[in-house]
């Protein structure tokens, strides 16, 4: 369905057709809105323009209407915009998208991103802003925001350099997508479980609209297909190269601005939909992808009679001691080969009990024509296929050689309940800095 010119994920690739009889029906993100019911409320809004804009209003912005169109995998949404005769433009400054029609201008912002940045910061920025002290909003820390193309990226980092040596770098990779990654990231700092940290502030298509978003939209004679929305915010740079991984693979970058030397644990935060409701289980991902793990470099790893026991090293065991705060119910999953992978249970003296696995055969998907694996026999969400923490471990792996990076799936409930738990610290850091 798109160009082959755009280096889309297999993990993102989708084959579907929308039904014109029936617009509105996803095909894709289902489990996350449908039955995850994760809150997107917040990630964009769109608002229709007083009359048509003038030339001038775009000087300086991108137009990415052939980008778009190349680049989609939703033949309607495609066909649509191109029938309406909409061309698309970025204003990258500010993160905002313009759907520019013969008589009417549509705007989309990314709130999300905006409310982000004015937590932080006094003013939203538009370029480096150089470090900044975070005050009530993180105290001891200080912010940096480091502008790009696809939405600019949050820098946090303690401000003693011994402690942010020491401790964790937390990345949340996916920002806006994965609801509520940034509350738990705030919550480790907060609590000394790092020193350091990367937000992607952007998209990277795929994002969903809300039925308001739709709703919204239809009035003002834009009916998109909700299914894979990669037509409002780009997936891929002019290059075709997808800004979904520029965590990963600008981790030297980020690891230089932030005055760090690596240290031996970095702990990436994402959001996932469980098997059920009100599943609390995390899944902690060691690498599914080559470079491949052997259970050998992981720990001390025993096989008796089929029934595995791996007893951690230091940076994985401190690794899982900090998620255990998340949730008392954790597992490990890695790859040592293509057919051969483990999934282990943490146990209350922190070593893992588990079993081998072969995904041909053990892995299946929670939906129909979704990526959406998990092992049927536990009921458990399968992760090692996600590609960013191949990236990520080989990128810090030139840095520090001794680095074990923790690919952290954190289930909606939990992520709620770190939202409540984050917001109770806030209150009382307030309390205690006024004296009452």
């Amino acid at each position: 369905m798109n160009d082959q010119g755009f280096g889309i994920s297999p993990l993102f690739l989708s084959q579907f057709e929308v039904d014109e009889a029936v617009p509105f029906k996803r095909h894709l993100n289902r489990l996350e809105v449908e039955i995850g019911r994760e809150d997107y409320s917040q990630l964009k809004r769109v608002e229709l323009l007083d009359g048509p804009p003038a030339d001038d209003l775009f000087t300086g912005m991108v137009e990415i209407t052939n980008r778009l169109l190349k680049s989609t995998q939703n033949n309607y949404n495609r066909e649509l915009l191109k029938r309406l005769q909409v061309r698309i433009y970025l204003d990258p400054a500010h993160y905002s998208i313009y759907y520019r029609l013969p008589d009417r201008c549509l705007r989309f912002i990314a709130n999300w991103r905006q409310s982000v940045l004015q937590r932080f910061f006094a003013d939203e920025p538009v370029a480096d802003s150089g470090w900044h002290s975070c005050r009530h909003a993180l105290p001891e820390f200080e912010g940096r925001y480091l502008p790009d193309e696809s939405g600019g990226v949050l820098l946090l980092r303690h401000q003693l350099d011994n402690i942010r040596q020491q401790r964790p770098l937390i990345t949340a990779s996916h920002g806006p997508y994965d609801p509520h990654t940034l509350e738990v990231t705030l919550y480790f700092l907060r609590t000394g479980k790092g020193g350091s940290a990367l937000i992607n502030l952007g998209f990277a298509g795929r994002e969903p609209l809300t039925d308001e978003n739709l709703t919204q939209l239809e009035s003002w004679g834009v009916p998109l297909n909700p299914s894979n929305i990669d037509v409002i915010y780009p997936y891929s740079d002019e290059r075709g190269h997808p800004y979904c991984y520029k965590l990963e693979e600008d981790l030297p970058r980020f690891v230089k601005v932030l005055e760090l030397a690596l240290p031996d644990l970095v702990i990436d935060i994402h959001g996932c939909v469980g098997t059920f409701g009100d599943d609390r289980r995390i899944v902690v991902g060691l690498g599914g992808l080559p470079p491949f793990r052997d259970p050998q470099q992981i720990g001390t790893f025993v096989n008796q009679v089929g029934v595995l026991f791996l007893q951690p090293n230091e940076a994985v065991r401190s690794g899982l001691d900090l998620i255990r705060d998340l949730s008392a119910e954790i597992y490990v999953q890695f790859c040592a080969g293509n057919h051969q992978c483990y999934n282990f249970a943490l146990l209350g003296g922190m070593q893992l009990l588990g079993t081998r696995i072969d995904p041909r055969v053990e892995v299946s998907s929670l939906l129909n024509g979704e990526d959406r694996a998990f092992l049927p026999n536990e009921d458990l969400r399968w992760l090692p296929g996600a590609g960013a923490n191949a990236l990520q471990r080989i990128a810090a792996h030139k840095l520090n050689p001794r680095t074990q990076c923790l690919h952290v799936e954190i289930p909606t409930a939990v992520r709620r309940k770190m939202v409540v738990k984050l917001r109770s610290l806030e209150i009382e850091a307030s309390f205690d800095a006024s004296g009452l």
